[in-house]
């Protein structure tokens, strides 16, 4: 009786915050979208950024978005539903336009990346691997959590970070039903969850295999500055931060999450075990496999071989996906059985942030926040930029957080002497980790999918997480990059 009443006593509570949450949501969208047109942003050149009244709505969307996300006041999917609605409703983009970048193609290598992980779990390719892995890694919980933590950052250097989600998901999966057989949420599933997502990003800074991020960025900075940076050179100087963040989120999970089991008694034994009991590996089994090498090395080789880089990775992936219906490895249930709700998550996101890019409104918020350091010192205009990356990166597309802010920093730049160089790798490496939200990068959300964590408790981490990212970037904006030879400032009258 007393349990019962303490459970409805907690339903009343979540009720009344989710409904305070919803009508913040709510309000700031009203409050935004229906206050006077607000003054334009102006660059250090003169140029005036007007927000139009479609710039505004979509600053209003976001709004109530992010708010409805944090605090999950209806199911994920259903906010980017209303991102949607709203554009229609109040004409800030055409219908056609906002829900045409629902099926953009960013979504459908979600989608094939999940279909992926889906063939690694029913042909059993997932508890094969990971029981090799935990027989390597042995029975201590923080060495589990640090060994996949290396796998999945080593597999971002030769493949997107979104495919290492997705392929690691069901592994971990298999792994985590080895620690508890509870339903229930536990500090170790979410450290070894959120943590995946978290290194998949930190991992994938390291090469132009890990995102789009990389190549387009240094596209668009050899455009503005006419110098080219190879992929060595990214290579180069990105490693040591994105390895050394890779082993500080080890850490971070350890102190505010640690396991509540330090060892799995018997565990080597058990997936040893567990291992022989799976028998040969089955011809679905190499056929999956097959499938998705081919794919991934195909995805991998179209940054060098020129013949291939018109290929849209998208349809490469999504070859595996009708290949695996093809060779009937999946059938219509498994099909039935995709986590929609994280499709519609990472479309949502999608819509928004095609909705703040074509209104003005994310160029206006970059003009408006960046202009506020060009008198200040050349270190905190470093670290202003990287945090205004930081913060739009987990609401819009990663490249258009840089698009956004690099075009204004490089005016900006040379008064206060500082290089380009510094700039674009101080944006590269906090656009790569979106740690406050679930839409800032497809890794997130797939963890979501666990079940493991709400979006609250990802923004919590996901705080103190980004702090220590800023951390690392100042080091390496301070001390590290000067050592290795990197430029920083420009030289007197230069």
């Amino acid at each position: 009786m007393v349990e019962k009443a303490k459970a409805a006593v907690e339903e009343v509570m979540f009720d009344k915050t989710r409904l305070i949450a919803m009508l913040t949501g709510v309000l700031l969208f009203v409050v935004v979208y229906w206050s006077p047109m607000w003054a334009d942003a102006i660059d250090p050149a003169g140029k005036h950024f007007v927000l139009t009244r479609e710039g505004k709505g979509a600053l209003a969307v976001f709004l109530l978005a992010g708010t409805w996300w944090v605090f999950e006041v209806v199911p994920i999917g259903v906010t980017s539903l209303m991102i949607g609605i709203l554009q229609a409703l109040f004409l800030i983009r055409p219908a056609k336009v906002a829900f045409k970048d629902f099926m953009d193609p960013s979504v459908m290598f979600i989608f094939a990346s999940l279909v992926i992980g889906a063939v690694f779990t029913k042909t059993g390719l997932t508890k094969r691997l990971a029981y090799k892995m935990l027989a390597i890694v042995g029975e201590r919980t923080s060495m589990i959590l640090l060994g996949t933590f290396v796998v999945c950052a080593a597999l971002t250097h030769i493949m997107a970070h979104t495919a290492v989600a997705a392929t690691l998901y069901p592994l971990l999966v298999a792994i985590y039903s080895l620690y508890t057989d509870e339903t229930e949420p536990t500090k170790f599933g979410k450290a070894l969850f959120i943590g995946m997502a978290y290194v998949a990003g930190a991992g994938s800074i390291i090469t132009l295999l890990g995102a789009a991020r990389g190549a387009v960025a240094l596209g668009f900075f050899k455009d503005i500055m006419g110098q080219e940076i190879s992929f060595f050179t990214l290579t180069y100087y990105m490693a040591p931060i994105g390895w050394l963040m890779t082993f500080l989120l080890w850490g971070f999970f350890m102190l505010v999450l640690p396991p509540e089991r330090k060892t799995i008694p018997g565990l080597r034994e058990k997936a040893a075990k567990l291992n022989a009991q799976l028998g040969p590996i089955t011809r679905k089994e190499i056929m999956a496999a097959t499938i998705v090498g081919a794919a991934i090395l195909i995805m991998s080789l179209r940054s060098f071989i020129p013949v291939l880089k018109p290929v849209d990775k998208t349809a490469i992936i999504l070859c595996s996906t009708v290949l695996f219906y093809v060779f009937k490895i999946l059938d219509l249930k498994d099909l039935e059985e995709v986590p929609w709700n994280i499709i519609l998550l990472f479309a949502g996101a999608m819509s928004i942030g095609f909705c703040l890019w074509e209104t003005g409104a994310a160029k206006w918020l970059a003009v408006n926040w960046l202009v506020l350091f060009e008198t200040a010192h050349w270190f905190v205009f470093v670290m202003g930029i990287a945090f205004f990356v930081m913060v739009m990166t987990n609401f819009i597309m990663n490249v258009a957080a840089i698009a956004i802010s690099l075009p204004v920093a490089l005016v900006i730049a040379p008064y206060l002497g500082v290089t380009g160089e510094v700039i674009l790798f101080a944006s590269l490496i906090v656009a790569g980790m979106p740690f406050l939200l679930l839409v800032g990068a497809a890794p997130n959300a797939i963890a979501y999918n666990s079940g493991q964590f709400t979006s609250g408790e990802f923004f919590k981490y996901g705080v103190p997480a980004s702090i220590l990212l800023l951390a690392v970037t100042a080091f390496a904006v301070l001390i590290l990059w000067p050592i290795m030879g990197m430029p920083i400032t420009l030289p007197v009258g230069g």
